[in-house]
């Protein structure tokens, strides 16, 4: 082999998007090494977007006349019970990964949190933490509904740096490259393989990117729910329209994926069958949910008109 093509070879992109025109020479998944101990991207992503999502929630708390303080409260503790459902959901239909080395149960810098887990566990914690405190647990959702697909759209490019996370074969506008060397073989399909790409002498797979798919979906739906709230529609409901919009893309990104959670060894894939659960719940609590109910709670119907004329009366 010649110096010069052994120099090609060594130079050839870590990914690559051959119809956009976008190539990325390198794309290491540890961010930067703390005291010998390896920091990843991924987890860097995920706790940037909670971050991000956590300080526009707050932010429009304040704007409305609320405490902030009761969605940092909740984000602090929240943010807990999200990482164990998420990881909980995870090893659940991935048993056979942790069986025989139960421990790796609690490495999470490989990966491994499922976005329904953390959902259905944030939702859990929500109705205990809103009675607790007294507060409209639908109102709040308001506040928080919109910023969760913030720190979703964020956190899925985790997945981009983990190689993981992708689709099947495609050869459309977006289609995507890595390495096949750098890919977990069990992400890979027979359909995946028999479409590899070698480019000077590196042998590439060829798939749909749906993390970021799913990242721009998730943009779709911060833009439709920040409208409708700010709009003044669908009061006390934005967090049900949420599980429609979310649920929609899920449903079809979901059917891309070669990595996706199966039920029980059956033929059907947990996330779209609990993203049409939640589309139909959706659509359920549009109907059902009150606008001007909460009555006698924080943020319910009723209460920022009544603070206001309380502190009209002491002035």
């Amino acid at each position: 082999m010649s110096a010069k093509f052994v120099s090609e070879v060594i130079n050839m992109p870590d990914v690559w998007f051959p119809n956009l025109g976008i190539e990325i020479n390198s794309l290491n998944r540890v961010a930067f090494s703390l005291f010998g101990i390896d920091v990843y991207w991924y987890g860097i992503l995920i706790g940037g977007g909670i971050i991000l999502a956590t300080y526009i929630a707050m932010r429009y708390m304040k704007s409305i006349g609320g405490n902030p303080e009761d969605i940092s409260d909740f984000m602090l503790y929240g943010i807990i019970f999200c990482i164990i459902g998420a990881r909980l959901y995870y090893v659940i239909f991935e048993w056979d990964l942790y069986k025989d080395n139960p421990m790796d149960i609690f490495n999470l810098r490989e990966g491994g949190l499922a976005i329904y887990g953390g959902i259905i566990a944030a939702i859990i914690f929500g109705i205990f933490f809103t009675k607790r405190r007294n507060l409209d647990f639908w109102a709040m959702a308001d506040v928080i509904a919109p910023s969760v697909p913030i720190g979703q759209a964020i956190g899925r490019f985790g997945n981009f740096f983990n190689r993981e996370a992708f689709g099947g074969y495609t050869d459309g506008l977006f289609a995507m490259r890595y390495k096949l060397s750098q890919v977990s073989s069990g992400n890979l399909t027979d359909d995946i393989l028999a479409h590899t790409v070698t480019v000077n002498g590196v042998e590439y797979i060829q798939v749909h990117p749906t993390f970021m798919y799913e990242a721009l979906w998730n943009v779709g739906v911060i833009i439709i729910l920040m409208t409708l709230r700010k709009k003044g529609k669908l009061k006390r409901r934005i967090l049900p329209m949420y599980f429609v919009l979310y649920g929609l893309g899920r449903i079809w990104i979901e059917g891309l994926r070669t990595d996706s959670l199966y039920l029980l060894g059956s033929p059907i894939r947990v996330s779209q069958a609990l993203s049409g659960l939640l589309i139909i719940l959706g659509i359920v609590l549009i109907f059902v949910i009150k606008p001007n109910g909460g009555v006698g709670k924080k943020y319910g119907y009723g209460y920022f008109k009544n603070k206001t004329e309380d502190i009209k009366t002491e002035d």
